[in-house]
């Protein structure tokens, strides 16, 4: 396990009285029972979504990509990337290692945490056109049936639910500045004792005049840069910079640095071909990812196993808070080689559906061999 990165407590820590997810079985498990139902109908539906679209969709983040990610996939499809297969030997595949990752959650209950533009959706050109496949939704869907799942996006709350449409996750919008509970219960997942129904955590409220003011002053002083995008995300503002020429990314970078210096309580970070403008307050995704585990009653739980699935800069910030855990699994999406806190990586989108699918499906047939063993048991106890 240590070459592989995985972060789990250390022994002999007191173990809180959690949820279990039942007896761990290898993967693959026999190619039959109700997950394979699930997992079946989802990738059958996905050769047909995804295809030509989640393709098309890559190729375009690649082309806006910047010059040292060109020269990488160049060399990668060349075969000749030694600084990728280094890369990869440290941070291995999450479904070349999914033995490894479900043996992490032995005893433990397992909290998923997805980003999503990027993890859970193709990067597109248009940030508003980031729509995720029904096939995707199928799994997140699945995948909160078995598990505490929670969405955590740069993106206004709204905006991510009108994405994803599933009123049974956790959303923690604006890079988890917004944060609210399910609105629906899905399998009372969070322990007894938790105040996880209906939460809502906005950190940062106080800043929303500045922030719609801000948001105004870049619409008006971007409008000279052909290709400028910017998103009011209500407790941040982006601007996008994907489809400006790179010879204008000069123009944008001094444009927000120009605004932002009259705000001395905002700062600048950058994503994805994107800058955020946010509060100085100390708050990121890892905070949010602390946040709704304590909401959830696991604040101080040994036996949870929180793996955050995400692919932007802005994701290192919940990578790094399950490292000072000493508990949890990162797993970053990219295809080329990044300075990266996590232990794993996926590729694209569709890796990401293909692991969750495949922990749905051993979790369902975790609970049906475990439902076997006690009427084994009490068959023999009634005998």
């Amino acid at each position: 396990m240590a070459q592989t990165s995985v972060v789990v407590p250390e022994v002999g820590m007191a173990a809180a009285a959690c949820p279990c997810p039942g007896p761990l079985f290898p993967y693959p498990p026999p190619r039959a029972g109700a997950g394979m139902a699930v997992r079946r109908k989802c990738l059958r539906a996905a050769q047909a979504e995804l295809g030509a679209g989640l393709l098309n969709g890559l190729v375009e983040s690649m082309r806006a990509s910047s010059p040292t990610h060109a020269r990488a996939a160049a060399a990668l499809a060349a075969g000749v990337d030694e600084e990728h297969d280094a890369w990869m030997a440290r941070h291995p595949s999450a479904l070349g290692k999914f033995e490894e990752i479900v043996a992490a959650s032995k005893g433990k209950q397992i909290v998923m945490f997805l980003d999503y533009d990027g993890t859970l959706s193709p990067i597109v050109n248009d940030p508003d056109a980031a729509f995720m496949s029904d096939t995707m939704r199928m799994a997140v869907r699945s995948v909160a049936k078995q598990f505490p799942t929670a969405i955590v996006s740069g993106r206004c709350r709204d905006k991510v639910f009108e994405f994803v449409k599933l009123a049974e996750l956790y959303y923690a919008g604006s890079h988890g500045m917004d944060i609210k509970g399910p609105a629906k219960s899905s399998a009372g997942h969070a322990k007894s004792n938790s105040k996880a129904k209906g939460v809502l955590f906005q950190p940062a409220s106080e800043f929303l005049p500045m922030i719609e003011q801000v948001n105004q002053r870049l619409i008006e002083e971007t409008k000279h840069v052909p290709g400028a995008k910017v998103e009011n995300n209500k407790f941040c503002v982006s601007v996008h910079f994907r489809n400006v020429d790179e010879k204008g990314w000069a123009a944008v970078a001094e444009t927000v640095k120009s605004v932002v210096r009259e705000y001395p309580k905002l700062r600048v970070t950058q994503g994805r071909m994107v800058f955020e403008v946010r509060p100085t307050i100390k708050w990121d995704k890892g905070k949010a990812l602390e946040f709704l585990l304590e909401s959830l009653g696991y604040a101080d739980c040994a036996d949870v196993l929180p793996v955050y699935i995400g692919d932007d800069r802005t994701d290192e910030d919940a990578f790094k808070a399950l490292r000072r855990r000493g508990q949890g699994i990162g797993i970053l999406v990219s295809k080329h080689p990044k300075e990266t806190s996590a232990s794993f990586s996926l590729q694209e989108p569709a890796e990401v559906m293909e692991f969750l699918l495949r922990l749905v499906e051993w979790k369902q047939l975790a609970k049906a061999r475990l439902r076997l063993r006690r009427r084994a048991d009490a068959a023999v106890a009634a005998a």
